[in-house]
């Protein structure tokens, strides 16, 4: 069987309330969960796993454009500058989940979501554009909160299924665990083929349970 891609996009808030601990750890999180990431793909030859990255802050930006098979990618870290422009990186992310860009035959994208705040622009438009597109409606979504200031209420709606919860990330520990999660459950989610429509893409509600996140008291808790 022909590889068939598996879109997985990380949403990054890079907001200057992500400064200090949170990006470091967040940058190392991603860093080491790229190796696990391929051995899940590894798992699942008939699909092949392509990553990018937006970031969002004041402005919103393609911080890897171009998909990039897991076994050539190399994380690059992120930076913190300015506001949490959620609304402006889902618009970036509709315009890739259209056929084209996004190949007929490709199975379900993934979106995974990390934020720590509050949206500071329309972020409601964002996610209108992103449920508009076919391959948004049916894309596998994560979402990680990132400490006791982040706006759980976004980070549901993004998900958009009443059964699924935010995953908490209270601690550097949570945080890595969320990642680490998010990077493997989720693909094995969306490379499964479905067969019906000839598409690739499901209309089921996402295949996994997202786990409860244990902390250890000496960890530091944001």
């Amino acid at each position: 069987m022909a590889n068939r891609p598996v879109h997985f996009i990380w949403l990054l808030d890079c907001s200057y309330s992500m400064q200090g601990e949170k990006i470091a750890k967040l940058n190392y999180a991603i860093r080491e969960a790229v190796p696990e990431m391929r051995s899940v793909a590894h798992d699942n030859p008939a699909a092949q796993l392509l990553l990018r990255t937006v970031t969002f802050s004041t402005t919103a930006q393609w911080h890897h454009q171009t998909p990039v098979p897991v076994d050539d990618f190399t994380w690059q870290d992120v930076q913190v500058d300015g506001m949490t422009n959620l609304g402006e990186a889902l618009h970036l992310v509709a315009r890739e989940l259209q056929t084209p860009p996004m190949p007929q035959r490709a199975l379900k994208p993934v979106l995974a979501l990390v934020s720590d705040g509050v949206p500071t622009d329309d972020w409601k438009a964002g996610l209108k554009a992103v449920d508009a597109t076919p391959w948004g409606r049916k894309a596998v979504r994560v979402a990680i909160a990132i400490g006791a200031d982040a706006d759980r209420g976004v980070l549901q709606e993004f998900l958009g299924n009443p059964e699924l919860q935010p995953l908490d990330a209270n601690s550097p520990k949570q945080l890595a665990a969320a990642i680490r999660w998010a990077s493997t459950a989720a693909v094995k989610a969306a490379s499964q083929p479905v067969a019906g429509d000839g598409s690739g893409v499901s209309t089921a509600k996402q295949p996994y349970a997202p786990p409860v996140l244990d902390d250890d008291d000496d960890d530091d808790v944001w």
